[in-house]
């Protein structure tokens, strides 16, 4: 693969069987793409299920991280790739916004906007979400949602619910999320 390389933000959830292990495999998968250079992973934080209804307190609460990387390629083959990883990791698709063993969602994609039946960039939602800005705010503090502004402001709009539960460590060897 050739080209120059843009930044990516990701966001990653688990509420399903072993969350930590979960998000620590994703995590080494990720660094692991082809076009993929790992950057950072933000500390871990617990969240509450956010479903079609709202937030779901009886349903298991969460496990969020953001991972920056530097991606030669496209955002659809980053799509592509990021859907065969949750796949991987036991993800079924059988409730919009159902409980999963590994959610991971595409933020940012440098300062590209896409907005088509498989992707839209900016995530539409993320500027609302405290469990993708509080982790994103740890990695970078002047970060920004484009079109949508800085998230320490975002984050500032929220509930801000989150806890954060741990340090994350970067994938090295044999990465690990915290449990």
């Amino acid at each position: 693969m050739t080209g120059a390389a843009t930044r990516v933000v990701l966001a990653l959830g688990s509420n399903l069987g072993d969350r930590a292990g979960t998000l620590t495999g994703a995590v080494r998968d990720l660094a692991a793409l082809p076009g993929a250079a790992f950057v950072a992973l933000s500390p871990v934080y617990e969240s509450a299920a956010v479903k079609l209804d709202g937030v779901d307190e009886t349903a298991p609460r969460y496990l969020n991280a953001v991972l920056t990387m530097d991606y030669i390629g496209d955002p659809h083959t980053l799509l592509h790739a990021v859907n065969a990883i949750e796949a991987e990791h036991g993800r079924v698709r059988a409730e919009r916004w159902g409980d999963r063993t590994l959610d991971i969602d595409l933020i940012v994609f440098g300062q590209m906007s896409v907005n088509d039946e498989r992707l839209t960039l900016p995530h539409p939602r993320a500027a609302e979400r405290d469990f993708v800005l509080a982790p994103w705010l740890d990695l970078d503090a002047d970060a920004a949602i484009p079109g949508r502004g800085l998230v320490r402001d975002l984050l500032a709009a929220t509930a801000n619910t989150v806890r954060r539960i741990a340090d994350a460590t970067p994938p090295d060897s044999a990465p690990s999320v915290p449990r």
